[in-house]
């Protein structure tokens, strides 16, 4: 291996036990990747649509960067420089991959969209969707808080886990199907959901959690309804499921917030969640045949 070169597998353990320790220095700034990695290593390479691919930059036999490929979903890739980002795509064109998008915290996936078309002729469009990650500073409970209880969903209550993330999907346009039968091949399987119920027992928001990987927790969805908006449920949902995620001993929680929605954003800020780095999409038109 040269002084700096990017090493491929397919053996989601092979590239933990090159990047984990990698990835566990800076959580917050690999979520993604700590979560994805998670979830072939539980659910196998054969849950996966085509074979996931990871990848691991080392540089002079240092670890500086990681990506992860789930065929035919997004590339995913850690905080690179652009040069790291260039070598990345010449690597890919030069196997033949053809991701049909990318991921990442804006730069690098600006840096990538760039030399991906370099190499490739591909062209980048920017998504309309760009979020921004939040890590939890000090919790600060809503004031005033509604008056209610939180009650967490349990196996039993797999058909209301359904239906929150089925109408959860439908409001940020999420192209998926929730029901029954699908339900252990979505991102919405592995997460542990809480509910905020009025005090007669109407839920009225829920909000989930991702496993505690790497250190960390991430707080993945929240969701009120539009009727039910204006009443602080998101607000005393998200900070009963921030509490749980430091109760599992974890050292971050972070989050997700789309930045073109001023109250989410808010809400989080008040709640003690600090911005971190803002994150972009990029989907590629007219690239390599496959």
């Amino acid at each position: 291996m040269r002084s700096s070169d990017w090493y491929l597998t397919e053996d989601v353990d092979d590239f933990l036990t090159r990047a984990g320790g990698f990835l566990r220095s800076r959580p917050a700034a690999h979520v993604m990747q700590l979560t994805w990695a998670e979830r072939v290593r539980v659910r196998g390479a054969g849950a996966f649509a085509r074979v996931p691919v990871f990848g691991v930059l080392e540089e002079n036999g240092e670890v500086s960067g990681t990506f992860y490929h789930l065929p035919p979903r997004t590339l995913g890739l850690s905080p690179l420089s652009p040069e790291q980002a260039d070598t990345l795509a010449a690597r890919l064109a030069g196997l033949g991959h053809t991701p049909a998008s990318v991921g990442a915290d804006h730069d690098t996936a600006t840096a990538f969209a760039e030399a991906w078309q370099r190499h490739t002729g591909a062209t980048p469009k920017l998504r309309d969707v760009r979020v921004r990650l939040y890590r939890l500073g000090t919790l600060t409970p809503p004031k005033p808080h509604p008056t209610g209880r939180a009650r967490v969903l349990g196996e039993r209550d797999l058909g209301e886990a359904v239906f929150w993330c089925g109408e959860f999907a439908k409001a940020v346009g999420e192209d998926v199907t929730v029901d029954a039968d699908s339900w252990a091949s979505t991102r919405y399987a592995d997460k542990t959901y809480t509910l905020w119920e009025t005090p007669d027992g109407t839920p009225v928001s829920i909000a989930g959690m991702n496993p505690l990987i790497g250190g960390q927790v991430q707080v993945d969805i929240v969701y009120t309804p539009a009727h039910l908006r204006g009443h602080g449920y998101a607000a005393a949902v998200s900070t009963a499921v921030s509490r749980a995620a430091l109760a599992t001993g974890a050292q971050e929680v972070v989050l997700f917030a789309d930045q073109s929605n001023p109250t989410s954003n808010a809400l989080y800020q008040r709640l003690g969640y600090e911005a971190l780095s803002d994150w972009s999409g990029y989907g590629f038109t007219s690239a390599m045949p496959d």
